[in-house]
């Protein structure tokens, strides 16, 4: 086995050591902290048994390399240059092309530091099975050493990690998705703690009795495991090549261990998106948002106002990493360098913006491709193209019985290229929040825009957040499930734990902590028509939120929360009558009734580690309801 670097000019210095030499000449020199790291990155070779291992440098030649030897081998298609520059298409295997919750475990010391909401197994009894299944597992091919940086690299709360993988595909995707390359193996000193990834499509090419294995397009195999060591901050995963399963950076760390990591350190790491707004009087606010998976949350952080002189500006789609400043204040960052979004319902309507910045350098996966070199889905265009190859490779027309695109169809491209990209969204230190919104995809009871009477009633918003299910997770589609802060996927830890950590980040902030709100842009009439237009409108209820921060709008307190005075929210021009208005901010005493004994059993899964002041807040709601 060699062991060469991304530009193939590696050579031993006789100290143990190794010494990349990149195209432009420039030397790579490891910080001194780099031993433990080698002494990893050689246990993983020899229990997996690659052929070579290359140290990945970030280099813009090295990505060229690795996009042309995979539209070589068949593995990504080449999009027409003129259409779609510099950008590809990747079809995975039918059985992988979603998260795999079912096979996502948290192996923490006990069961219950895991909680009820994750799949829990023995550290030990997975550690041996999974070492079981990488041994020889990447026989035949390449590994790649992959260090990355989540957050701008030397940041104020930035983290390092180094992924281990044999899928070119997952290298390219996270040179878009993070700070790859030798910037970030630099950062590894010799107190720095990195959080190890160790990734294999468990294919091998060459098998148990020495005979050649044929490739395929998308390897992976029909067991797949995604395991998460909190005490040891490791993260293991075998099986899939597709997004958050391999792209071990970004759900596996940047939530699931980055939560662990949060709990001991003092800070927050969560499923939010982060956005810039700027009023027409030119005041400047920044607010973090949690939404389950395709629930708008890319389409809220690309936001066009549909009212003149506001603007929003993106700073993250996804993850924030939140933690309390020097100042008191809560601070931000956006830990990803790029958007792995949802293309299905994406379109010049929708969110311009994403249209615009998926127009060049882009990874499509699972999307439909036209014949002349172009990608398309649905919701692409109004009308769909006459001929496709959808997105397993097969001829379709818009009369073919099923959709050209997987509806969990991605885009990867990076967020540097988003035309609504916030002048301070790759600040070292962050940005000041100012709101907290909590959001769902209810068709009933939650009104569109409420209003916690302060941070303990905020966390309990984000305790009881509740959607219908979507085609980006596992479940029914339709399907309503309770999740909680939008980390039902995502929590490293037990969940209520969780809560309590934001009641004590909330204790620690106290009266500079930031307002928070619940919104709700999918509620339905009784004839199954979205009552809010949503998309650029709903800068209508950021105005109002925006209000509030500043005591410029008055609020109706009701059971559930603050919701606009009469008049209080601008709806000029949006033809909503006075009965869809009703609608949209009816509390139905008895529905809700009987949605908070729900809750009640949802906090009873969790036994005593429910924080109390959440089961107050319970009691509150009931008592207050019946009253109404």
């Amino acid at each position: 086995m060699s062991v060469i670097d991304s530009t193939r000019s590696t050579r031993s210095t006789g100290s143990g050591s190794t010494r990349s030499t990149g195209s432009t000449g420039s030397t790579i020199e490891p910080g001194p902290g780099i031993d433990a790291l080698r002494r990893w990155v050689a246990d993983v070779a020899s229990l997996t048994q690659p052929d070579d291992i290359v140290w990945v440098d970030g280099s813009e030649e090295e990505n060229r390399s690795l996009l042309t030897g995979m539209v070589r081998s068949g593995s990504i298609v080449a999009l027409d240059d003129s259409l779609r520059p510099g950008s590809f298409l990747a079809r995975s295997d039918p059985a992988d092309v979603a998260r795999v919750e079912d096979r996502t475990f948290i192996c923490s010391a006990t069961e219950a530091d895991a909680g009820p909401t994750n799949n829990w197994r023995d550290p030990a009894e997975m550690r041996e099975e999974l070492t079981t299944r990488f041994g020889g597992s990447m026989r035949g091919r390449r590994m790649y050493v992959v260090p990355f940086s989540m957050g701008p690299v030397g940041g104020a709360i930035s983290q390092v990690g180094v992924q281990v993988t044999d899928s070119p595909y997952v290298v390219v995707s996270t040179r878009i998705m993070t700070r790859m390359g030798a910037e970030a193996l630099a950062e590894i000193g010799p107190d720095t703690e990195w959080v190890p990834a160790l990734h294999t499509v468990g294919m091998p090419l060459v098998a148990d009795d020495g005979s050649t294995v044929v490739d395929v397009p998308w390897p992976s195999n029909e067991v797949k495991i995604i395991a998460h060591f909190p005490e040891t901050r490791e993260i293991w995963s075998y099986g899939s090549g597709y997004g958050g399963n391999a792209l071990l950076a970004k759900k596996c760390f940047a939530l699931r261990i980055a939560s662990v990591m949060a709990r001991q350190d003092g800070w927050l790491a969560e499923h939010m998106l982060l956005i810039r707004l700027t009023t027409p009087a030119g005041k400047v606010l920044h607010i973090a948002a949690a939404f389950p998976s395709a629930c708008g949350k890319t389409n809220f952080a690309m936001m066009t106002p549909s009212l003149p002189g506001w603007k929003v500006e993106t700073i993250g789609d996804d993850i924030a990493w939140l933690r309390p400043g020097a100042d008191g204040r809560l601070w931000a960052i956006n830990p990803e360098a790029g958007f792995f979004g949802v293309a299905p319902g994406t379109g010049p309507d929708t969110n311009p913006a994403a249209m615009a910045t998926v127009r060049s350098n882009t990874i499509f996966t699972n999307v439909a491709m036209t014949l002349d070199g172009d990608v398309w889905w649905e919701g692409a265009t109004e009308e769909p193209p006459k001929h496709l190859i959808d997105w397993r490779g097969r001829p379709w027309t818009p009369d073919s019985p099923e959709p050209a695109a997987h509806p969990n169809a991605r885009f990867t491209v990076a967020a540097a290229q988003c035309p609504t990209i916030s002048v301070d969204w790759d600040s070292h230190d962050g940005v000041p929040i100012d709101a907290i919104v909590f959001g769902g995809r209810r068709a009933t009871n939650v009104p569109l825009v409420a209003e916690a009477e302060d941070w303990e009633h905020g966390v309990f918003f984000g305790a009881t957040i509740s959607s219908e299910q979507t085609a980006a997770a596992e479940g029914p589609v339709g399907e309503l499930r309770l999740d909680p802060f939008a980390m039902l996927p995502f929590c490293g830890y037990n969940m209520a734990d969780h809560w309590q950590h934001w009641l004590e980040i909330g204790d620690q902030l106290g009266s500079k902590a930031p307002k928070v709100f619940r919104v709700n842009w999918f509620r339905k009439s009784s004839d199954g028509g979205y009552l809010w237009p949503g998309f650029g409108e709903n800068i209508r209820v950021l105005e109002w939120i925006a209000d509030r921060l500043e005591d410029d709008a008055e609020v109706e307190w009701s059971p559930v929360g603050g919701l606009p005075r009469v008049g209080g929210l601008d709806v000029a021009g949006l033809g909503l009558d006075g009965f869809a208005l009703d609608e949209l901010f009816a509390v139905d005493a008895a529905a809700w009734s009987a949605e908070a004994e729900q809750l009640r059993a949802h906090f009873d899964r969790f036994g005593d580690r429910v924080p109390q002041r959440l089961r107050d807040r319970l009691d509150q709601l009931t008592r207050r309801l019946d009253a109404a």
